[in-house]
């Protein structure tokens, strides 16, 4: 939640502010370029995750009939979520309007960040069902049936929820008043929401690496089970779905790392060595393209709820070809002439 860079810079004194200036002056171009690709993110997110929202809500026939469809909704939500964030983003590469920027700062990063984790929470539930799957292929646990997944998913949203609206709260209520656009988001932040802002941000990077060591953990897992299955001979049928198993797994920790790994990897330097002119330009553009990475998963999760439910495919292609038929059965238009 480092992300609190902005376009201008405040001026203090005429010494200080060239000196900054001098440190973090960026292309244009590049934000350019930044505008185009979230432009294109969000297109294509807003329009895939609004079809994945249709197949799961809008279809009469649509059941929650498993704990994969739980987890996969609540994922698709969040990322929905996410995509309606990105206008914002893109405006605040152009803007020099302090409202602007102060609606940006408290709703903006917060939003985007809050969706990011709990799509983070999801993926990790999602890889736990499959283990589980693995390890209790009779589906005797408890944390396999779609009660557990309902209070699972409904803690996680309250367990986001909550700091992020005190942290809104508290920032609003003790906003500093300011007449330029800051160079950071902090400037708009009391001491006291600054620290609570830091709490917030160690603990979703302390839910990263638990996400990520155990999704680490269970592909291993079922790596083995795949070794074990084939040293033992087991049934065709057995290894097949095994080995699918080891696939889907695959899809997640790719998916994963590719958009949240490499944030992560940035943002612990970003926050020391940002100030240090020789390095500041370098991880603004590396802050700025690991963040982009993180936002791709809107457009990248939707191979998650393909390849992990098979009734999300059957709804799919169902709906599909319901568009399909209706389209077909319009009368045709007749003209006067």
């Amino acid at each position: 939640m480092d992300e609190l860079v902005g376009v201008t810079v405040t001026s203090v004194t005429n010494q200080t502010a060239d000196d900054i200036n001098r440190c973090d002056q960026t292309d244009t171009k590049a934000h350019l370029f930044f505008m185009v690709v979230y432009t294109l993110v969000f297109v294509v997110g807003l329009v895939l995750n609004s079809l994945i929202l249709k197949v799961y809500f809008c279809s009469a026939q649509q059941q929650v009939s498993s704990v994969m469809m739980v987890y996969l909704r609540n994922l698709a939500v969040s990322d929905f979520l996410l995509c309606l964030c990105l206008p914002l983003r893109i405006i605040n590469y152009i803007s020099s309007s302090v409202t602007f920027h102060l609606v940006y700062c408290n709703f903006a990063i917060i939003g985007l960040h809050l969706n990011m984790y709990a799509s983070i929470l999801f993926m990790g539930y999602i890889a736990v069902n499959r283990y589980l799957k693995i390890i209790y292929p009779l589906g005797n646990h408890f944390l396999r049936t779609v009660q557990a997944a309902r209070i699972i998913s409904t803690v996680t949203w309250i367990f986001l929820l909550a700091p992020v609206i005190s942290f809104v709260t508290m920032s609003l209520l003790t906003q500093e008043a300011l007449t330029v656009v800051p160079d950071r988001c902090e400037s708009f932040h009391s001491s006291q929401v600054h620290i609570f802002y830091k709490v917030i941000d160690i603990s979703f990077t302390v839910i990263f690496l638990v996400v990520l060591v155990s999704l680490i953990f269970f592909y291993h897992s079922a790596s083995r089970s795949v070794l074990q299955a084939q040293q033992r001979q087991l049934a065709s049928s057995s290894c097949k779905k095994l080995r699918r198993s080891r696939r889907k797994m695959l899809v997640l920790v790719s998916v994963f790392c590719i958009c949240f790994v490499p944030y992560h990897l940035v943002r612990l330097p970003y926050i020391f060595l940002y100030r240090q002119c020789s390095l500041s330009k370098v991880f603004y553009y590396l802050k700025e393209l690991t963040i982009l990475l993180s936002v791709l998963n809107v457009c990248l999760d939707p191979f998650i709820y393909f390849f992990f439910s098979k009734a999300f495919r059957a709804q799919l292609t169902s709906t599909l070809q319901r568009g399909e038929m209706k389209g077909s059965r319009e009368p045709p238009t007749v003209r006067h002439y």
